[in-house]
């Protein structure tokens, strides 16, 4: 399982507008094969950041199947008006804790 991590900054008084079209755009990103999960944090310190944590099968579902499909197209046609700047997007795998070397 792949974790990917973006840190969204919202342009600040868009944040309910936002919060709205994201909730229809988690429909198509979980439509995309290899998806397990999602989930939007709301920053409590700062205005208009969220977390955005999407679990993946493995990191091609993510950087091939989703960014290059025409589903993405619309996600990116609905969300990236809302950011300023731009998200950064990472990607995370479990650290095996039970098994010491």
């Amino acid at each position: 399982m792949i974790l990917e991590a973006a840190m969204l900054n919202v342009v600040r008084g868009r944040e309910a507008e936002f919060e709205n079209t994201f909730r229809h755009a988690s429909r198509i990103i979980a439509s995309m094969p290899g998806y397990l999960s999602h989930e939007l944090q709301r920053c409590l310190e700062v205005p208009g950041r969220y977390l955005l944590l999407v679990r993946w099968e493995q990191l091609s579902d993510h950087v091939e199947g989703f960014r290059k499909s025409p589903q993405y197209a619309e996600w990116r046609r609905l969300l990236h008006g809302f950011y300023d700047p731009f998200p950064s997007v990472e990607h995370f795998e479990a650290v095996d804790l039970e098994h010491a070397e």
